[in-house]
């Protein structure tokens, strides 16, 4: 198995199926878990030194914080409703509980957190929604939390890609700190297909091939990209769905496209 390839496990106590931290991946900035809660269920947790972006992939749930309580949120019981989901956003260093009101997928986003913002609720009518590209390089974009909205470190967004296209295309990289033109970004993706007993494919690859992994990625699995561009395809059938994570010394996201491929978008 590929190393840049994580796949879901059977859910512990609190529901978590996936988990990929700092050092599982060998890198210093983005956290990921993804959590399958059944209605009642509860997940308690401290977010530490890390802020958090709790994402509602799908269901319902109340989530407290201290004195913020955010009853029975959520409105997508399905991710490829795509509607805009609920979220929230927590710093470092609290306490918070998630209970589950309807069967429940949840995301839970972490990086470095400095805490310089308070909890607070991001809903959908907060969500920039946007298109890119054009025909099978069409996709579908919901900025969850973009650089321009307050955080210290996360950027989330998630990407609907339509059956046969492509998405982070041409292949594109953001691994050098080289501000206003590249950032340095660490970056995990969370694919869910439609049909579930599809797959779509992901490429990470460097100009000099050190790094050069191709693979066939599953309902639920997640995609590491430490450094290098990071295609991804859906396969004809399959509508693909990834949740980004990304996070990097500087809160910026600038990327440079593969000079081999620039050309697409330069017609």
């Amino acid at each position: 198995m590929t190393s840049l390839l994580v796949r879901p496990n059977k859910a512990d106590a609190q529901g978590k199926v996936l988990e990929v931290t700092p050092e599982s991946a060998g890198w210093e900035h983005v956290g990921f878990r993804v959590h399958k809660l059944a209605k009642g269920q509860r997940l308690e947790a401290n977010t530490e030194d890390r802020e958090h972006c709790l994402v509602l992939v799908s269901g319902r749930a109340t989530v407290t914080c201290g004195e913020h309580r955010w009853e029975d949120i959520g409105e997508r019981m399905d991710v490829f409703e795509k509607v805009a989901p609920y979220s929230v956003y927590l710093p470092n260093g609290v306490s918070y509980s998630v209970e589950a009101t309807t069967e429940l997928e949840l995301a839970v986003c972490s990086a470095p957190g400095f805490g310089n913002h308070e909890p607070r609720l991001i809903s959908p009518d907060q969500v920039k929604r946007s298109t890119r590209g054009s025909g099978t390089n069409t996709r579908h974009i919901q900025d969850i939390l973009p650089e321009t909205e307050p955080a210290d470190s996360l950027l989330v967004v998630e990407v609907f890609t339509p059956p046969g296209n492509w998405s982070s295309y041409p292949p594109h990289k953001h691994d050098v700190d080289d501000l206003p033109n590249e950032s340095k970004l660490e970056e995990t993706y969370y694919h869910r297909l439609n049909p579930s007993q599809g797959f779509a494919f992901q490429r990470v690859y460097t100009d000099d091939r050190s790094l050069d992994e191709s693979m066939a990625v599953d309902n639920g699995c997640c995609v590491l990209v430490p450094r290098g561009y990071h295609p991804a395809g859906a396969p004809h059938g399959y509508e693909l769905y990834y949740l980004n994570v990304m996070a990097g010394p500087k809160r910026a996201w600038k990327f440079t496209n593969d000079p081999d491929h620039d050309w697409i978008v330069k017609q």
